[in-house]
């Protein structure tokens, strides 16, 4: 069995992360051949620093490579729509960072091009596939704790001074940046129904994006999802799931999780060791993800049973709607 060859489109604090990550697995299952930035010096310096044998200054070369069997985009947000129809149209398959889009009609497009192609395309919603999600899962599946009625998710951290995150030509905003983790645990633990009504407040930065918000996806039965995020401080960061039998409570950093406390049973889930800094907590469990798209490609899957098409859509429907609701709007909704 030969090892799935990795492409990284940028060189980035996530793409340092995600190189990381990988030298956790084995290295005759995964084998990063080639880097690819828009400056060719940012590419050289990561190749050196993670051993790749190829850098390249445009990503159109990493798209011709012969050599690479999948690409990861950790570019920023409003590029993602980009890079990943130029790596599909070249026929390689795409793992883009989250959000996949800036809004549901990019996310789309591009499930409509890797279809056509019949390339496999994920959104990197790199939480579902830490083992703590799996055995969550697997616990709503045994119906553990009994009919679901809500699930609470937050997600704060003060980064109003990194310019990425409140700029909107970057594609800005709390939501697209970390409340997206919540609302996506909504949405897998509710399977991938679809709100019937969504409810959202919040406040906007002076660049027009948001920055604090509170929603609430009501779902079918009187079932609820109360998720908030902000990006002016810290919060607890925790998640809960609470059924009529129990509860499934995700300890922050809930979005990477190494524990679950289930009707008060702690369970931990280790996290290997980085040989390098990381940028971001726990990023070492984006081995996960990787690992994962390493069995879809071996299963000559077009798309991930766990983070489906399907999923991406619904999940960026409900943003849409959230940001409708807030009052933020990108370029890329006018296009």
């Amino acid at each position: 069995m030969t090892a799935t060859r990795w492409g990284i489109c940028s060189a980035g604090k996530i793409s340092h992360d995600f190189l990381v990550a990988l030298k956790t697995l084995p290295p005759e299952d995964h084998k990063v051949v080639a880097i690819a930035s828009r400056e060719l010096s940012r590419a050289q310096e990561y190749a050196k620093n993670h051993s790749i044998p190829k850098a390249y200054g445009s990503y159109a070369e990493l798209a011709q490579d012969p050599d690479v069997d999948v690409v990861y985009v950790g570019v920023v947000h409003p590029h993602h729509l980009p890079a990943t129809l130029l790596f599909i149209q070249a026929g390689k398959n795409v793992l883009c960072e989250k959000p996949l889009g800036m809004n549901a009609a990019e996310v789309k497009k591009m499930v409509q091009a890797a279809r056509e192609k019949e390339v496999f395309l994920m959104e990197a919603c790199w939480t579902r596939f830490f083992p703590a999600l799996e055995k969550i899962r697997s616990l709503l599946h045994q119906r553990t704790v009994g009919d679901v009625l809500v699930v609470q998710a937050e997600f704060g951290v003060p980064i109003l001074t990194v310019p990425r995150v409140v700029k909107k030509d970057l594609g800005g905003g709390a939501l697209l940046d970390i409340g997206i983790y919540c609302v996506q645990l909504a949405c897998m633990v509710f399977d991938g129904e679809k709100p019937e009504s969504i409810v959202a407040s919040g406040f906007l930065h002076e660049t027009d994006v948001d920055k604090t918000a509170s929603i609430i996806l009501n779902y079918s039965g009187q079932r609820q999802a109360v998720l908030t995020y902000t990006m002016m401080t810290w919060m607890p960061n925790k998640a809960s799931i609470t059924g009529t039998k129990g509860i499934i409570e995700i300890p922050g950093p809930f979005w990477c999780p190494g524990e679950l406390v289930v009707n008060g049973q702690k369970e931990e889930f280790p996290l290997p060791h980085p040989s390098q800094k990381l940028y971001f907590i726990n990023s070492t469990g984006l081995r996960y993800e990787a690992e994962h798209v390493r069995q879809c490609l071996l299963q000559g899957l077009k798309e991930s049973p766990i983070m489906s098409h399907g999923d991406s859509e619904l999940l960026h429907s409900i943003l849409d709607e959230i940001r409708r609701q807030l009052g933020v709007s990108y370029p890329q909704d006018h296009a």
